[in-house]
């Protein structure tokens, strides 16, 4: 016991840290919303208070018109001139130690200088304001000098490209120059006058940013584009379904930067957060667990099942946290009304409840309208469990599909009305998510294949599908065993009915018995009920009997392998026999070799002894049915007297010993037994010649 607790302890603690992990954290809480579309989330109440900030619009209004007229601060450069003249003449020294420049070539470069000469007198600021110098709005110019600020007339500025054309206009209007040998502009080019030109005004970052926000400050007082009020702690930033205006969008983009803000500003209250979200999911993961230990042995003590239920929840609620970060409202179209038909087809209804209900609140406390989503999921889920209380029939899973839609539907159309008062809210994008999730759910056979295959459970559909006598194997059985088929077919229906008695499971016993005895196709023959007339045992010796009556245990479990026959059927073939004995052969063995050591392993069949109640059960029904076929008459007496004795001798023998069989069970098995053996074998009536016939011969 202290195994099955630390074991799905730590499944529990496992899929606790992975939810925990993918849980919606303050730092990656996103809503996903658009100016001018409603607000599809549940209605946004304020944590604390949130200043009204003037909107984008607004905001974007006053600083373009701030950009057309701020006058940004310069800081004299006056050795630009100097810096600029030098290397001009560096230059051309150079150029004129390997060719002579002509005439005409020194007197471009003595006007190109005096052009110079004469715009350093004035200003050179950068060449990202040409356009504001050529439109005139640069007018104006601020200098620093000794942390002095002034405004100076910008009557001569310019910037390297408007200088390089005032060169180049320069030299074609000089009459001494021969315009004509020389392009003044190709010239100018090559000479790269722009890239030698450098301002003598250096623009001041920091001074024009501090006088920028200050006079942006300024104009938004000007303009009313300031903090207008405060959002108060527990007003409402947006309702539901408001269409959301420049003003709102402006409000949900200050909120969401304040969370932000206090998130990485704090973090004592991150951590409190983090903390807050593991005990909720704890907590919610400790009640599952309870519940299972308490009310659902079969789940707790099986490790597969405890697998299942952590692995179905956690990847569900992965599934639910994936669509809806990235799809609004894309957590209604994850088909959770599966988790109840998965539970409900392996285990059973409380098992289905409980266990969607506990997915159901953990993804509640991701999610932004958590009342909406339990009373949708939750009516879902009863909705499936009632729709399904026994899966028969593939076709049952389009039934329960349309009742968990309908139950969407009225679910939906019920809070809409109780939270708004009218219909207005309701959404076709709503209904038709709504109506994919329970079209998702009919598709839970193609999970219950995988689930079979994963994890070795047997749904109720499988086990039907199993007992169609027209399965290969069953038809090989009843063409090569004619008497072991009817053998199981009996088996079957005495099983069955003390099944239904003893709450067992009456599909998986009818499966098992019809299976349990197929490893007798290898030797028919040597089966008492396919003899007819001759028995081969008669020219063997006993062990060598024994040894072929034992192996048709490890004969049927070869075949269910090569068939793929679950595991569940396998067991019933295994543990059928147990580690009982072949007897008849046993004790024919014994008065043979009086007085000798036996060595009884050669008569013993391999086992296990049944694990289950089902499995004991049906070990006790075959036994009985092919002893009641040896009675000489079957009396009440008779038939009571056998299954009595022969149950009892198993029990004595100790093959029960493994199996949770209450000594109550054993009781109301052999009274079903022994009912159904007599209405078996009751007796007919003789009926009286017709009277009234006349002979043949009249």
């Amino acid at each position: 016991m202290k195994g099955k607790v630390f074991t799905n302890t730590m499944l529990c603690v496992i899929a606790t840290v992975i939810i925990v992990y993918f849980f919606p954290h303050p730092e990656n809480t996103h809503y996903k919303y658009e100016e001018g579309r409603p607000w599809n989330y549940a209605k946004l109440i304020a944590p604390f208070d949130i200043p009204i900030r003037p909107d984008t619009a607004t905001m974007l209004a006053v600083r373009d018109s701030l950009d057309r007229i701020f006058v940004p601060v310069f800081t004299p450069a006056p050795e630009a001139a100097k810096e600029v003249t030098t290397a001009l003449l560096s230059k051309w020294s150079h150029q004129d130690a390997s060719i002579a420049p002509s005439e005409n070539l020194k007197r471009m470069r003595q006007r190109a200088v005096a052009v110079l000469q004469n715009a350093y007198r004035g200003y050179v600021i950068d060449e990202q304001y040409a356009p504001r110098v050529a439109d005139g709005s640069l007018s104006q110019v601020r200098l620093q000098k000794d942390n002095m600020v002034g405004r100076k007339q910008a009557a001569s500025l310019t910037t390297p490209s408007l200088l390089s054309r005032s060169i180049a206009s320069a030299i074609n209007s000089d009459p001494s120059i021969d315009a004509d040998s020389v392009s003044a502009e190709k010239w100018i080019e090559s000479e790269d006058f722009e890239e030698v030109i450098r301002p003598n005004l250096v623009y001041n970052d920091a001074t024009s940013e501090r006088l920028y926000i200050d006079e942006l400050n300024q104009l938004n007082v000007r303009m009313g584009a300031v903090i207008s009020g405060v959002i108060q702690q527990g007003q409402t930033i947006i309702d539901k379904g408001t269409v959301i205006t420049p003003q709102d969008y402006t409000n949900l983009k200050t909120y969401e930067r304040m969370i932000e803000e206090k998130v990485s500003g704090g973090p004592r209250s991150y951590l409190l957060m983090w903390l807050g979200q593991f005990l909720y999911v704890a907590l919610i993961m400790g009640a599952l667990m309870t519940f299972f230990h308490f009310t659902e042995p079969k789940i707790w003590q099986s490790r597969q099942a405890m697998m299942f239920v952590m692995l179905t929840i956690t990847v569900f609620f992965l599934i639910g946290m994936g669509l809806d970060r990235y799809i609004d409202s894309g957590i209604y179209l994850v088909p959770f009304a599966i988790v109840p038909v998965l539970m409900i087809v392996f285990f059973d209804a409380p098992a289905a409840i409980f266990t969607s209900g506990a997915l159901v609140m953990l993804c509640a406390g991701a999610v932004s309208f958590p009342l909406e989503f339990i009373m949708l999921q939750l009516a879902a889920t009863v909705a499936s469990t009632y729709s399904l209380t026994e899966l028969a029939k593939r076709s049952q899973l389009l039934r329960t599909s349309v009742f968990v839609f309908v139950t969407y539907i009225c679910s939906y159309v019920a809070i809409e009305l109780m939270l708004n008062g009218s219909p207005a809210g309701l959404q076709w994008r709503m209904v038709i998510s709504l109506g994919v999730s329970a079209a998702l759910a009919s598709m839970a056979y193609i999970l219950m294949v995988a689930v079979e295959r994963s994890f070795g459970f047997v749904s109720v559909v499988t086990l039907i599908e199993l007992t169609d006598t027209n399965n290969p194997i069953l038809r090989e059985l009843s063409q090569e065993c004619p008497g072991t088929f009817q053998h199981s077919m009996a088996v079957s229906n005495l099983a069955t009915d003390a099944a239904l008695k003893i709450d067992a499971n009456e599909q998986l016993v009818r499966a098992g018995a019809l299976y349990h005895d197929i490893g007798k196709i290898n030797n028919p023959n040597f089966f008492t009920e396919n003899q007819r007339g001759v028995n081969p045992h008669d020219a063997l010796p006993p062990e060598r009997s024994a040894e072929i009556i034992i192996g048709h245990v490890a004969d049927g479990l070869a075949r269910a392998d090569k068939e793929g026959l679950p595991d569940v059927i396998k067991d019933f073939i295994s543990q059928h026999h147990g580690k009982g004995k072949a007897k008849y052969f046993y004790f024919s063995y014994c008065k043979q070799h009086a007085g000798e050591e036996i060595d009884e392993t050669l008569f013993t069949y391999p086992g296990p002894n049944p694990k289950t109640r089902e499995a004991s059960l049906l070990m006790m029904a075959d036994s009985v049915e092919a002893a009641s076929r040896s009675l000489s008459e079957h009396t009440p007496e008779a038939i009571s007297g056998l299954v009595n004795r022969i149950i009892d001798g198993q029990i004595a023998d100790g093959l029960h010993a493994d199996s949770p069989l209450l000594f109550r069970d054993i009781a109301i098995i052999k009274a079903a037994f022994i009912k159904r053996l007599m209405t078996m074998y009751h007796s007919r009536i003789v009926y009286p010649d017709d009277p009234n016939k006349k002979p043949a011969n009249a």
